[in-house]
């Protein structure tokens, strides 16, 4: 069911680098999206250059969804050194940190994609990534999900659309048009916003591209929605800060998740190391017993959800 129509604009949700942390994830959870503004041009540029060559060689979408005008890419990591810096840019992981780490004790990159929109590209279908899942939006918030302006972003060229406080929505609410904004930033900009959110990918009815690095965090005892040991594997992964590969997955993902030969998959990049193995380790046994058990549906007689 939709809310009365207004025809009052809304403004966008921009901050500046400088805020505190703990004043934009509130304002990430109030609204559902905060627009980081020029929080990093020049390693937005970098990778943007970094990519030009793989997006010319890319194919266009298959479907609406995908986008008949719209150019995508997979496994950034290896494509861009620039991006590898993004991935782990500060301010972005201290907001993983302050709104994921309420539902695990880890958190993890869950996606890493390019999406170049050319001249003529149609509107995205709206949609919700973290609906990747079978748990309601309501519950937890299982998805971080991050676009950075590799070029501009306005409402002409494609400029994400995002509909603010649909996170708090219920399923069947749909948005009015007055209810979607466009996100407009710089390049070095980043669009952040919740996995219950709704948002896509904007029409571009201008003459300009527009390129954008989406880059997803998710609860560490997910399955992710890009394989990173495929697009990374130890061979590419070396390659990478002991954050970045801990980051995509070489890592514990929770209490006794994701061991390898009973000890920290981590030490696939450590030979020299000779200390007892470890399933897990004191601190993140400590996070688990602190976290609260959810309750994510009701179960009927038979054992089935309703």
């Amino acid at each position: 069911m939709n809310t009365p129509s207004t025809n009052t604009p809304l403004p966008l949700n921009v901050v500046s680098p400088d805020l505190a942390p703990s004043d934009m994830r509130d304002r990430l959870l109030e609204q559902g999206y905060l627009i980081i503004e020029a929080l990093a041009p020049d390693l937005a540029q970098l990778t943007h250059a970094d990519l030009i060559p793989h997006i010319v060689d890319a194919p266009y979408g298959h479907d609406e969804f995908l986008g008949a005008r719209t150019k995508r890419l997979g496994g950034i990591l290896k494509k861009s050194l620039a991006a590898r810096e993004l991935v782990t840019h500060a301010v972005v992981l201290a907001l993983a940190e302050g709104v994921l780490l309420n539902y695990a004790t880890n958190y993890q990159l869950n996606f890493s994609g390019a999406m170049h929109l050319e001249p003529g590209a149609e509107a995205q279908p709206l949609h919700r990534d973290g609906d990747l899942y079978p748990l309601s939006h309501l519950g937890i918030t299982t998805l971080m999900p991050t676009m950075w302006a590799l070029s501009e972003f306005d409402s002409a060229n494609g400029g994400t659309q995002v509909v603010p406080g649909s996170h708090l929505w219920s399923d069947e609410r749909r948005p009015l048009p007055e209810e979607i904004v466009n996100a407009e930033m710089p390049v070095g900009s980043v669009l952040i916003y919740l996995g219950g959110t709704i948002h896509g990918g904007g029409a571009n009815h201008s003459e300009r591209n527009r390129t954008g690095m989406a880059l997803q965090y998710s609860l560490g005892w997910l399955r992710q929605e890009e394989n990173q040991y495929l697009a990374h594997p130890p061979e590419v992964a070396q390659e990478f800060s002991e954050e970045l590969r801990r980051l995509i997955g070489y890592n514990y993902g929770g209490s006794y998740l994701g061991f390898l030969d009973g000890d920290d998959p981590h030490r696939l990049f450590e030979p020299a190391y000779e200390g007892p193995a470890m399933r897990s380790t004191p601190e993140i046994n400590a996070a688990k017993a602190s976290l609260p058990r959810y309750k994510l549906t009701e179960l009927d007689s038979k054992g089935k959800p309703f």
